[in-house]
């Protein structure tokens, strides 16, 4: 008996180690994922804070700029939206921050209390002023430094073009925008597509081969991949933002719409996607009879998914794809008709919805989809 316990206690411990080895290797996939996203934006931040540190002291004498490169980051930050207004609160939070530490510190001096008194001061009048949080931030730690270092009017000045010379800086780099954050939107948008078609030809099987299992470990999988449907549209967004700052790549702003835009139909897909595996692992385990053509429709559907998927990635519409899916959506409107039971009626109704969810991917508006895909009478 105490051999058997010490060997499960010991097979205990090898699962331990196993599920921390698993989760340790998809941590370390995660980080690097994460490296490669915001990797632009990082070399973007090295170089337009040395730029900056470069012109403030090599070329406006001032002996340690040390706001200058400070401002360049905090003004790109780690995403391209809202650089502009993130750049003013910096540079206009500086001079609050330098004007009424300079002016207090004259009068009180400079030590704990003071401190105390600049620093709030400071960041009341900011948030009197109706300030975003960056600014109200940037107010109370110029004044702190002002205090603590007691540092004369010139050096202050000096303070306030440094935080200038950033800001500016960081906004031409960000104007050199490269092209990898404007290619994000659409790989992600293609990614999510063919997430779909993967789903529905995991389904296709289940209906064909009725088993529940695998429709559930499908409806699992859907759930965990829904984080690349909720990251299209604020990616998207961050690339329409830094084409704001960039007279170069005006041309992207039209496809970088239309690619927002998709994060609509595609996560109604997803949804009814789910719900239609949802609807298959409930099927088997009632034992629910569903129509034999079901199965075909569902790996037709997802031949159809994985074709526009290629689309989206190449930027490119493809009507015949349209029409085909068209045509499926109305064989599949005909099997509706039929007499079937609860399951095969869900089944058939979410892979109609579906299909008009994928024919706005391709490019058709909601009224024409809907048009080509009538509710079944």
């Amino acid at each position: 008996m105490p051999s058997s316990r010490a060997s499960d206690v010991l097979d205990l411990q090898r699962v331990w180690q196993l599920r921390a080895a698993v989760r340790g290797r998809r941590s370390a996939r995660e980080r690097l994922a994460r490296l490669r996203r915001r990797g632009p934006n990082i070399v973007q931040c090295a170089l337009a804070a040395a730029a900056a540190w470069a012109i403030a002291h090599l070329l406006l004498g001032h002996e340690t700029p040390f706001f200058a490169p400070v401002a360049a980051v905090v003004a790109l930050g780690q995403s391209y939206e809202g650089r502009l207004r993130r750049t003013g609160e910096v540079v206009v939070g500086v001079a609050l921050g330098i004007g009424v530490g300079d002016l207090l510190v004259t009068w009180l001096g400079s030590g704990v209390w003071q401190i105390a008194v600049v620093v709030g001061l400071s960041m009341a009048l900011a948030v009197l002023l109706d300030a975003g949080q960056l600014l109200v931030t940037q107010a109370g730690v110029q004044a702190s430094i002002v205090t603590s270092l007691a540092a004369p009017a010139a050096d202050g000045l000096d303070r306030w073009v440094d935080a200038l010379v950033g800001g500016a800086v960081a906004l031409v780099v960000a104007a050199l925008l490269p092209t990898a954050p404007l290619m994000r939107p659409r790989r992600l948008a293609a990614a999510a597509t063919g997430e779909v078609a993967v789903l529905l030809a995991e389904g296709a099987r289940a209906a064909k081969e009725a088993d529940g299992d695998r429709a559930q470990a499908a409806l699992d999988r859907a759930r965990a991949g829904q984080r690349a449907f909720e990251d299209l549209r604020p990616a998207a967004q961050e690339a329409l933002e830094g084409l704001r700052l960039s007279p170069f790549r005006h041309r992207h702003r039209p496809g970088l719409e239309v690619v927002r835009d998709l994060s609509v139909p595609l996560d109604r897909a997803m949804r009814n996607v789910r719900v239609l595996l949802r609807r298959l692992a409930v099927a088997e385990q009632r034992g629910e009879p569903l129509p034999p053509e079901l199965w075909t429709l569902l790996e037709e559907l997802a031949t159809g998914a994985r074709l526009l998927s290629e689309a989206v990635d190449a930027g490119r519409r493809d009507d015949d794809l349209q029409h085909e899916l068209v045509d499926l959506g109305r064989r599949a409107g005909v099997l509706g008709t039929q007499r079937l039971g609860l399951s095969g009626a869900v089944c058939v109704g979410q892979l109609r919805s579906t299909v008009v969810d994928l024919l706005q991917v391709g490019g058709w508006t909601t009224d024409q989809a809907l048009d080509a895909v009538p509710p079944v009478d």
